[in-house]
């Protein structure tokens, strides 16, 4: 049989009953730690990495995945959340870079900015260095390059070329704003020579054109071209001809400036691309480090500590806790398996007195120690296993025509063929679903075949007989969580190598179930003999709670004989009010049988409860006596049929909405 530490395949086993969905990390709740511990990594890597995160196999590999759990804790606590960047987009615009593609500016001050995370990173690990903390020498690894973020920063401003960027852009743009100060005071200049013809005092460019607004009556009379007009004609927008010579002068200085602006940018760009392996190695260093970190940030979040691993199949538990339960209600769990010759524990308890989450308390913690993280316990010393296995839950599935007790048969199956000595198993509810003689012994069948296996495993069960068996079984001892009888109770607290007992009897005593049904529960249970064992409440409080009357008498309905006849509460042509609409409708016919009654709304008629109607206007006040109601409720296709019908013989056929 491999050992843990020369064991190379991944061998997961993950159980739902009646399902085999390979999923034990939602059975034991494992899924809900990755969630909280992905929302502490920044990058989308680190990201991902967690979610693939599973239980390390390699000795050495799980104690280096620890300590540096561990390093990175302690230096978040000494020097702070360490500064990290997403660096998702910067690998897109490395790419781009690469294959010669002219990065903008936006681009670029991704770079910058990354390179910028990039010291503060190396500022903080040099840092850390003081404390001679292993994770520090990262720092060696990464790269600033310097010369490239300090040319980004300077010629890079605001998403745009700055305009100092170089002396020649710096002359063009400002060629370029005298060149447009000067057209537009030419402009200004005409406007006032020539007042009289302007239709506003105000110049505009249109289509990229600086034109004045010139009266129509007075085109010929100012000197340019017609660029555009207003809505109405009325006012023609003329680009003079002393401002066109400006205009083709600010071209040529454009294309010059856009010229200079690529030239910068193509620079930069190469620059970029020049490093990009020294950004390769930063991203992937900042991805590690984020994922390195984002453990510590979740054991400081959890009030973790570091475990110790073993591959002596011994795992011990000091002051345990559910990590996803309040730390101020929790109750401290206390648990040992594996020393001596135990390798198996059953507990027994009253139902929601905490096995189940004991024994997920357990699992949890181990798994979490062998994926490297630190566990939620004051200290414990946790066995490296090669697969976890779990039966918890309801697996009844109508669809697979599956049973509780056949998904659970089906489960369990699926576990023992995955288990050998290096795996941890949880069982909950042994044997239930099933006739109770049957069911004991087919848990103690399965706890027989997991003795032989000589995996570690909890189970935790009801059945007396299997207690017995575990107390007189060579690797197996029993468990009991506590319960407290005055308050009905669980203290939530493990006693191992105790049997415990359901406390179903004490609990139905305090509820105010009669002596008399108890005393019959008991002795059906244990025999007559052991009722006098019982202490129940006192005769003076089993008084108070008598029986109390009795069930509800029946009424019967009295319509058919002599109630109100629903059928005349509405007549066809009654004007109702449809609630709770407040919608208008005339009855089309009276309420039937099932308290229905049908009404013509403006658009549509409708099959509607006659609770939810109520009279409006009488029929006879608004119609007379002999009234043709086909006028109203009739199509006039199925008027002209009844015509027909009326005067000779016909084929067709009236038609009704249903």
């Amino acid at each position: 049989m491999l050992s843990v530490r020369r064991q190379t395949t991944l061998r997961v086993y993950i159980f739902e009953k009646g399902k085999n969905t390979m999923d034990t990390e939602k059975q034991i709740e494992f899924h809900k730690i990755k969630e909280i511990w992905s929302q502490l990594a920044v990058t989308q890597k680190a990201k991902e990495r967690i979610a693939e995160t599973t239980f390390i196999l390699s000795e050495g590999e799980l104690k280096k995945q620890l300590r540096d759990t561990t390093d990175s804790r302690e230096m978040i606590e000494k020097l702070g959340t360490p500064p990290l960047q997403n660096v998702d987009e910067i690998k897109e615009i490395m790419m781009a870079a690469e294959k010669g593609d002219c990065l903008t500016p936006y681009q670029l001050e991704r770079v910058e900015r990354v390179l910028v995370a990039v010291r503060r990173l190396k500022d903080y690990l040099g840092r850390g260095k003081m404390y001679d903390n292993p994770i520090a020498f990262y720092e060696e690894n990464l790269d600033e390059a310097g010369d490239v973020r300090e040319e980004i920063c300077r010629q890079i401003r605001n998403g745009a070329v700055d305009d100092y960027a170089s002396k020649e852009l710096a002359q063009l743009r400002g060629q370029i704003e005298r060149c447009e100060e000067q057209m537009k005071q030419k402009a200004e200049q005409i406007m006032r020579a020539d007042k009289a013809y302007m239709a506003d005092q105000y110049c505009t460019f249109r289509n990229g054109r600086l034109c004045v607004p010139v009266k129509k009556e007075y085109k010929l009379k100012v000197s340019g071209s017609v660029i555009d007009k207003s809505a109405t004609g009325s006012t023609l927008f003329i680009e003079p001809t002393g401002v066109a010579r400006y205009y083709e002068e600010l071209q040529q200085l454009k294309i010059g400036e856009e010229n200079e602006v690529y030239r910068i940018l193509y620079t930069l760009t190469a620059m970029v691309a020049s490093v990009s392996p020294v950004m390769g190695e930063n991203i992937s260093m900042l991805e590690r480090l984020d994922f390195i970190f984002s453990k510590g940030k979740l054991s400081i979040d959890l009030g973790a500590a570091e475990p110790a691993v073993n591959t002596e199949r011994r795992i011990v538990l000091k002051n345990a806790r559910h990590p996803l339960m309040d730390r101020a209600v929790n109750v401290p769990l206390q648990f040992a398996v594996g020393e001596g010759d135990v390798q198996g524990i059953v507990i027994t308890g009253p139902n929601t007195g905490g096995k189940t989450v004991a024994i997920k308390t357990v699992m949890l913690n181990c798994m979490m120690a062998q994926c490297g993280l630190h566990v939620t316990c004051e200290a414990a010393d946790i066995c490296m296993s090669n697969a976890y296995l779990c039966d918890i839950g309801d697996g009844q599935d109508i669809a697979e025509n599956l049973s509780t007790f056949s998904a659970h048969i089906k489960n369990v199956l699926e576990v023992l063929r995955g288990t050998d000595r290096d795996s941890l198993v949880i069982m909950d509810e042994l044997g239930s679903g099933t006739d109770p003689a049957e069911g004991m012994g087919i848990a103690i069948a399965i706890l027989e075949e997991l003795r032989k296996s000589g995996a570690i495993f909890l189970v935790t069960t009801h059945y007396p007989e299997v207690k017995e068996y575990a107390e007189k079984t060579k690797g197996m001892i029993n468990a009991r969580m506590t319960f407290d009888r005055e308050t009905l109770s669980p203290t939530y607290q493990m006693v191992i190598g105790e049997a415990g007992e359901s406390c179903a009897f004490y609990i139905a005593d305090r509820l105010g179930m009669p002596h008399d049904m108890l005393r019959t529960a008991v002795a059906a249970a244990y025999g007559e003999e052991a009722v006098g064992a019982y202490h129940f409440q006192t005769e003076e409080h089993a008084d108070s709670r008598e029986r109390r009357g009795g069930p509800a008498r029946i009424r019967k309905s009295r319509q058919g004989k002599g109630g109100p006849d629903l059928s005349m509460k509405y007549k066809r042509g009654d004007s109702v009010m449809v609630y709770p609409d407040k919608k208008i409708g005339i009855v089309c016919a009276p309420i039937n049988e099932k308290g229905v009654l049908r009404v013509q709304l403006p658009d549509k008629k409708i099959w509607i409860n006659h609770k939810r109607v109520k009279l409006h206007v009488a029929a006879a006040e608004l119609y007379p006596e002999d009234y043709d109601f086909s006028i109203i409720f009739d199509s006039i296709a199925n008027r002209k049929i009844r015509h027909d019908m009326d005067r000779k013989y016909t084929e067709a056929m009236l038609r009704y909405e249903e």
